[in-house]
């Protein structure tokens, strides 16, 4: 992932702006740890300039997860967001969320330590933004 953020109108907290893939089999959903980080992530990231969502999510996913979106198969799930952490003037996170089906055997890869399968009992494993999805899914009964 590629650190960027940008003030957000008013000079309130920077906002991040990210892409993420929601894969779910038997009603988990695939998480992603970075070396060095405790919290799993919804794998994907942030934006580069110029960078539609689809181009973040196909490239972001790859070079974490070591396989291919197929392009025709993305959908969107949702846009969310949340700070970083609990505090005022902490950065806001805007994640923009898409299913799709991949190619490839799913691996770790990059700065990505280990991927799990999660359920929504892992809530507290995963940051702010993430649970809004997690909240979602499991209202949905996508998540268990």
């Amino acid at each position: 992932m590629t650190t960027s953020a940008r003030d957000t109108a008013g000079g309130g907290p920077d906002l991040i702006d990210t892409v993420a893939w929601v894969y779910l089999r038997d009603g988990l959903i695939l998480g992603a740890r970075t070396r060095g980080r405790d919290l799993f992530y919804i794998p994907g990231g942030k934006r580069h300039e110029g960078e539609s969502d689809e181009q973040t999510l196909l490239r972001e996913v790859e070079e974490e997860l070591t396989v291919a979106i197929l392009p025709d198969s993305i959908a969107h799930v949702g846009t969310y967001e949340a700070p970083v952490e609990a505090h005022a003037s902490a950065p806001v996170v805007r994640m923009a969320c898409y299913t799709g089906d991949y190619r490839g055997a799913l691996a770790a890869a990059g700065e990505i330590e280990e991927i799990a399968w999660l359920s929504y009992a892992d809530l507290g494993r995963v940051p702010p933004v993430d649970r809004l999805v997690f909240d979602e899914l499991h209202a949905d009964g996508r998540l268990v």
